[in-house]
C-alpha cells in the first residue's frame, strides 16, 4: 500500500467513524484525537498491521489525512489506544525485534523531569545567493547544513527554528509483576507536545502507574575517548501515555472468587480464621494479628465538600524485644498485602521514604524521584527496624501519616505527591530488652509526635513462661522438622482476592449502635480520670483515638462485607483499643489510663510534680534569694509527696530544658 492509498483510507475512516469527535477536538482548541486500535483493524486489517510494523510513516498519512479534510490548518496528532496483546511487552523483555515498531507496556514512574523546549525543525539561509534551507533535527545533536546549492560551505545564519515542549520519565516495572528477589527494569521515555500539557503532567509525576503506547528506539551510546560504541541505549518514544490507577484493582477476580469470597465473609469465624492465617509460623500473639487483619482492610477514607479529608488507612507499630518475631509478622504482610514495599532500617533515608530530586543527565535540568511511601500509594509499607532510622529522616514521616501527602520545595521543584499508604512498622526500645515501667515514649528512639501518630501500638514482651514456652518451643520444631507443617486456613491467593475485593467493594458506614458505643467508651474514659489535690488530671483518651476506634469499627465491618459497621464492630474496636492501651498508656503511680505516657513522653503524675517542683523554687527563690539550696528543696517536695529519687529526676530533666542552672555546687537557681 503506497502513501497515497494510505492516506485515502485514513480519510475515508475518519469520515466514518472520527468525524463528530474531530469537530469536538477543534471547537476545544485539543492537538490530538485519539482513535482506538481495534475499530481501525475492523475497518481496514492491512491499514492497522502497516500502523503496528511502520508506525511513523503511517501515522504522518493519518494526519496529513486529517489535515486534507480541510477542517482545520493546525496539525492534529493521532494518538493509538486499545493495542492488541501481541504488542505487550515488560519492560526487561524488550529486544532489538521490538526497535522501530508500535509497543505498550505498563510502568511505574519513578523520575520525571522538568518540561524543556526541543528543536524539531531550523531554517538556515545561505549569505551567497539568499536560499533558505530546512534542517529536520532528528538526532540529539543540532544539525546545520553542510552545503548550498550554489557551492558555498558552512557559516549558514539561522533564521527562525521550531520549538516542541519535550520531558523525559523513567519508568519502572510494577512490583506485582516481579517474582522473588528480581530487581525491577528501568525505561527512559519521551513525552512532547500535548503529552505535556499540565492536564498529562498530573499523571505522569513520580508514583502513578502509567501505560505507554509508542516506538522503541535505539540511541548511540558515546565512549569516554569520544568515539561511538558499538553498543546502543534504549528509549521510548511516547505516542500515548494513559493513566492507569495502580490499586488493589490491578488483582483479577472471576465470579468464582467471589462466591468464595462471599462465602467465607458470611463465615461465623470469619475473624478467627483470618487471624490464624496471619504469619501461622509464628505462636500466639492472637490481638497483633487481627489488629493486622483490619489493618489490611482498612477504614472508609472521607472527603468532605471544603476538600478536607479524614484517612481511612490505620498504621500499626510493633515494640518490643529482639526474637520475638516482629520481622516475620512484617515479612508475612509485605508478601500477602495485595500492594505493599519492606524497607528495612539504615537503610532509609528520608529521601528514600518520601522523595527525592536528582540530576536528570538527559534534559540537564532536576526529575523528581518517587520514594518508597510514594511508591506505596494505596497499598501497606512495611518499616522494619524504625528505631534505627534517624530522627532527622524520620520527621519526614509525619505529613505522609496524616495528611497523606509529600509535598516537596527543592531545587526549583515544588510538587505535592499523593502517599495514602497504611504504614506498620516494627521497633525495638534503646536498652534492647523491654522494660514494662518505663514510658513506651522514653524506650523508644523516635520523636513522640511520631509514635503519637501511630493507631495502635503492641508491646512485644518476652517473659519467660514455662507453659508458653513448650508450646512455642513445640511449634517451631515441628515447622522446622517439617515445613509443610504450616497450615493458612484461608488459601494466600484467596486471602488476597479477599482483601482487594473488601477494599473495592465495602464503605461501611457507622451505625447508630455503633455511635452509642463509641460515643459511651470514649466519654465514659475521659470522665473516669480523676484528679487527686493538687495533681493535673491525665488525658486518658484523645481524639485521635476516637478517629482510630471509627477506623477500626469499619474495617471490622469490612471483613464481613456489610454496609453498616454494628455494635459487634464498635466493641471488636474498643477492645484492641483497650488491649494497647493497657499495654501502653497505663500509668502504675496513678493506676489509671494516661495518654499523655504515648504522646508526649511525660505522664500527668510526673507533669505534676514537676510543677510542684517549679512551684517550690519560685517560693525558695523569694525567700532566701536566687540560689536555692538542694538541700531545703528535697525537704519541701518530701512535704507534698515527691522522694528522693524523683527530685532527682526532676532536677535533671528541668536542667536539660534550660529551665534551671547550678550557680555553685549544691545550690540551683532558676534561668
Amino acid at each position: 500500500m503506497d502513501v497515497q492509498e494510505q492516506i485515502e483510507k485514513f480519510q475515508e475512516f475518519l469520515r466514518e467513524e472520527y468525524e463528530k469527535e474531530l469537530h469536538k477536538i477543534i471547537k476545544k482548541g485539543e492537538k490530538s484525537i485519539v482513535i482506538d486500535f481495534q475499530s481501525l483493524a475492523l475497518f481496514s486489517p492491512e491499514l492497522s498491521d502497516l500502523v503496528l510494523e511502520d508506525p511513523e510513516e503511517t501515522l504522518k498519512a493519518a494526519e496529513i489525512a486529517i489535515q486534507n479534510l480541510d477542517l482545520t490548518k493546525q496539525l492534529i496528532r493521532v494518538r493509538l489506544s486499545n493495542l492488541p496483546k501481541s504488542q505487550e511487552v515488560k519492560i526487561r523483555d524488550i529486544r532489538s525485534i521490538h526497535i522501530n515498531k508500535l509497543m505498550a507496556f505498563e510502568g511505574v514512574v519513578r523520575q520525571s523531569s522538568d518540561v524543556r523546549p526541543q528543536v524539531i525543525s531550523a531554517k538556515f539561509e545561505c549569505p551567497s545567493c539568499g536560499n533558505t534551507l530546512t534542517m529536520l533535527q532528528l538526532e540529539s545533536k543540532f544539525r546545520e547544513p553542510y552545503r548550498c546549492s550554489c557551492g558555498r560551505k558552512g557559516r549558514f545564519r539561522l533564521v527562525s527554528k521550531e520549538l516542541v515542549d519535550a520531558q523525559r520519565l523513567v519508568l519502572e516495572e510494577s512490583a506485582e509483576y516481579l517474582e522473588g528477589g528480581e530487581q525491577p527494569k528501568r525505561l527512559a521515555i519521551f513525552l512532547k507536545e500535548d503529552l505535556v500539557e499540565p492536564k498529562m503532567e498530573r499523571k505522569t509525576t513520580p508514583g502513578s502507574k502509567i501505560r505507554f503506547i509508542g516506538l522503541i528506539k535505539e540511541i548511540p551510546v558515546m565512549l569516554s575517548t569520544g568515539v561511538q560504541s558499538i553498543r546502543y541505549d534504549l528509549v521510548g518514544e511516547a505516542n500515548n501515555v494513559e493513566s492507569v490507577e495502580r490499586t488493589y484493582e490491578d488483582i483479577e477476580i472471576n465470579e468464582e472468587d467471589v462466591l468464595a469470597i462471599q462465602t467465607l465473609a458470611k463465615d461465623k469465624n470469619v475473624y478467627e480464621k483470618l487471624t490464624n492465617t496471619m504469619a501461622p509460623s509464628i505462636y500466639g500473639y492472637p490481638e497483633v494479628k487481627l489488629a493486622l487483619v483490619l489493618q489490611l482492610m482498612g477504614g472508609t477514607k472521607k472527603v468532605r465538600k471544603d476538600g478536607t479529608r479524614t484517612r481511612g488507612d490505620m498504621h500499626v507499630l510493633l515494640v518490643g524485644d529482639p526474637g520475638s518475631g516482629k520481622s516475620q509478622l512484617l515479612q508475612f504482610i509485605a508478601k500477602c498485602a495485595p500492594k505493599a514495599k519492606y524497607i528495612s532500617g539504615k537503610g532509609a533515608s528520608a529521601a528514600g521514604l518520601t522523595a527525592s530530586v536528582v540530576r536528570d543527565e538527559f534534559i540537564k535540568g532536576w526529575a523528581l524521584e518517587a520514594g518508597a511511601l510514594v511508591l506505596a500509594n494505596k497499598g501497606i509499607a512495611c518499616l522494619d527496624e524504625l528505631d534505627k532510622v534517624s530522627v532527622e529522616d524520620t520527621s519526614a514521616l509525619h505529613e505522609a501519616m496524616e495528611q497523606q501527602t509529600i509535598t516537596i520545595a527543592k531545587a526549583n521543584i515544588q510538587a505535592t505527591l499523593k502517599s495514602e499508604t497504611t504504614i506498620l512498622a516494627a521497633a525495638n526500645p534503646k536498652l534492647a530488652r523491654f522494660d514494662p515501667f518505663q514510658l513506651i515514649a522514653s524506650q523508644i528512639n523516635m520523636p513522640p509526635t511520631l509514635i503519637n501518630r501511630f493507631d495502635l501500638i503492641f508491646p512485644i514482651r518476652d517473659i519467660p513462661n514455662k507453659e508458653v514456652d513448650t508450646k512455642i518451643a513445640s511449634h517451631i520444631l515441628k515447622i522446622q522438622q517439617d515445613p509443610e507443617e504450616v497450615k493458612y486456613e484461608v488459601p494466600l491467593d484467596l486471602l488476597k482476592k479477599f482483601i482487594a475485593y473488601a477494599r473495592q467493594n465495602s464503605s461501611p458506614k457507622l451505625s447508630e449502635q455503633a455511635v452509642d458505643e463509641i460515643k459511651s467508651f470514649y466519654v465514659g474514659l475521659r470522665s473516669s480520670a480523676q484528679s487527686t489535690g493538687d495533681e493535673i488530671k491525665p488525658i486518658p483518651i484523645s481524639a485521635r483515638q476516637l478517629e482510630a476506634l471509627v477506623r477500626l469499627t469499619e474495617a471490622s465491618a469490612k471483613v464481613r462485607l456489610a454496609k453498616k459497621a454494628m455494635r459487634e464492630d464498635a466493641r471488636r474496636a474498643i477492645e484492641l483499643l483497650k488491649y494497647c492501651l493497657m499495654q501502653v498508656g497505663y500509668d502504675y503511680e496513678t493506676g489509671q489510663i494516661d495518654i499523655d505516657r504515648i504522646s508526649t513522653g511525660i505522664p500527668a503524675s510526673q507533669r505534676s510534680k514537676i510543677l510542684i517542683v517549679k512551684e517550690i523554687i519560685s517560693e525558695l527563690s523569694e525567700k532566701i534569694g536566687k540560689a536555692v539550696p538542694v538541700e531545703d528543696l528535697i525537704s519541701y517536695a518530701a512535704e507534698k509527696g515527691i522522694d528522693d529519687k524523683q527530685i532527682d529526676e526532676i532536677i535533671e530533666r528541668l536542667k536539660r530544658d534550660g529551665e534551671i542552672f547550678e550557680p555553685k555546687r549544691g545550690f540551683l537557681a532558676k534561668i
